[in-house]
């Protein structure tokens, strides 16, 4: 226990002396007051009008709202100051009191009495302060003062103590990272601030940014700038013709190397077993055949050709239709097999239309030529070759061929086609001479049977 404090008349000891804090309930009173800012502190009696806190405090009173009766010499003394007479030396240091610290903060009991000595003077309400004015919004140096668009940046302007003043950088909403601000050197460090300290990238890796509206006449020209120029159409029809003539060559050359030898051996199979027919129920008779008529068949063993033969050398009606025609008009004019003596030539295609003479430069002397008529078969063997010469050269054709090598007449055969492969230039020419005559009735010859 602490060791009792000295008694100052009042019945109360210590920091509660009468000359520290008043008459007892003073300062509960004045505590209690503290809960309505509006009556802080309570003044002595009912009656008395409220101070004004902006007028200051009234004669007799002092502006602590702290203040507590006079001290031992009558001075008024604060909460918080010297508290009556200076304990001796050898007194204790601590002491406590637990009626009076639950009297100090809980209140007492009975109703306070009034105090004798002078009331607290209330001290002056503090006026509230008024509201932070809104920031200024400081745009980019290089902004136009007029329209914006929606990718403007803004740089707000916050209060700092330093040299320089502290800017926040707020972009503009987008779903896209905002840009970095562009202008002086003042704006980027601001900018960089805003984004944490870091430093805007290079403006030419960044995207570029938003032209500004152009105007009508601008917008004129950009859209007669995005034309195509009459140049560039007229390139762009030429390459499209010749795309067009491109693809025509493509399917043209697929007609004539397959689709005419397809329809040539079509036609020629047919002309075939119409003239095996034609023989079979003998209408067919030997004599004059109009021209485009069939009324041979030839079979070439070695290259596997069984191609028939017509009336006259016309391209469309003849040779286009994959059939041999036989030089018997005009000028042109030559034997048939069963004549005593003469040249029986023909002529065919090389390539495409059934290409019957394709293979013929591969034949050799000896090599069996068989021509197949109504009544009997003609066996021819293959003496010589012509391998080029002009097309207008009808010699070749002659009863005694020139160039074959035959010196006197005979029962000869000449095959003629286009040379080299593919073109018309130059004629091939291949010579036969009759070795055999063998009637139908006798069966086929040894060069078809074997």
């Amino acid at each position: 226990m602490t060791a009792p404090r000295p008694d100052d008349g009042t019945g109360l000891q210590g920091p509660y002396a009468r000359g520290a804090y008043g008459a007892d309930g003073a300062f509960v009173a004045a505590v209690g007051g503290l809960a309505d800012p509006l009556n802080d502190p309570l003044p002595d009696s009912l009656d008395d009008p409220l101070p004004d806190p902006l007028a200051g405090p009234l004669p007799g009173q002092h502006a602590s709202p702290w203040f507590r009766s006079e001290g031992p010499q009558g001075e008024p003394q604060a909460y918080g100051g010297p508290q009556g007479p200076q304990e001796p030396q050898g007194a204790p240091s601590e002491w406590y009191d637990p009626e009076g610290y639950r009297r100090d903060w809980y209140g007492s009991q009975q109703p306070p009495a009034p105090s004798p000595g002078p009331s607290p003077v209330p001290a002056p309400t503090p006026a509230p302060s008024p509201a932070p004015a809104p920031l200024p919004v400081v745009p980019p140096a290089d902004e136009t003062l007029g329209l914006r668009t929606a990718e403007t940046r803004r740089i707000v302007a916050e209060p700092s103590e330093g040299p320089e003043p502290y800017a926040s950088y707020e972009p503009a909403e987008r779903s896209e990272p905002a840009e970095p601000a562009i202008g002086g050197r003042a704006e980027r460090r601001r900018a960089a601030k805003g984004r944490g300290g870091r430093r805007p990238a290079p403006a030419a890796a960044n995207a570029t940014a938003p032209a500004a509206p152009m105007s009508r006449m601008e917008a004129r020209r950009a859209a007669k700038a995005a034309k195509d120029s009459p140049a560039v159409v007229a390139s762009r029809a030429v390459g499209e013709i010749f795309i067009s003539l491109g693809v025509l060559m493509l399917l043209f050359v697929t007609y004539q190397l397959w689709w005419t030898n397809v329809r040539a051996e079509q036609i020629a199979g047919k002309e075939t077993n119409k003239i095996q027919e034609e023989w079979a129920t003998g209408a067919g008779k030997p004599g004059v055949f109009a021209p485009g008529q069939g009324f041979a068949i030839m079979h070439i063993p070695k290259l596997d050709v069984v191609v028939p033969v017509a009336e006259g050398i016309n391209k469309e009606k003849v040779l286009d239709r994959g059939l041999l025609g036989h030089y018997g008009e005009g000028k042109l004019k030559t034997a048939m097999p069963e004549d005593e003596q003469g040249n029986f030539a023909v002529a065919g295609h090389r390539n495409t239309h059934g290409e019957p003479f394709r293979y013929v430069n591969k034949l050799s002397p000896g090599d069996p030529i068989v021509v197949e008529t109504r009544d009997a078969y003609y066996t021819y063997e293959m003496t010589s070759i012509l391998p080029q010469t002009s097309p207008s050269n009808i010699s070749v054709i002659e009863p005694i061929p020139v160039g074959s090598g035959f010196t006197e007449p005979g029962r000869y055969i000449t095959l003629t086609t286009c040379t080299p492969e593919f073109t018309s230039t130059y004629r091939l020419i291949v010579w036969g001479k009759m070795v055999d005559e063998r009637p139908r009735g006798e069966g086929k010859p040894k060069a078809l049977v074997g």
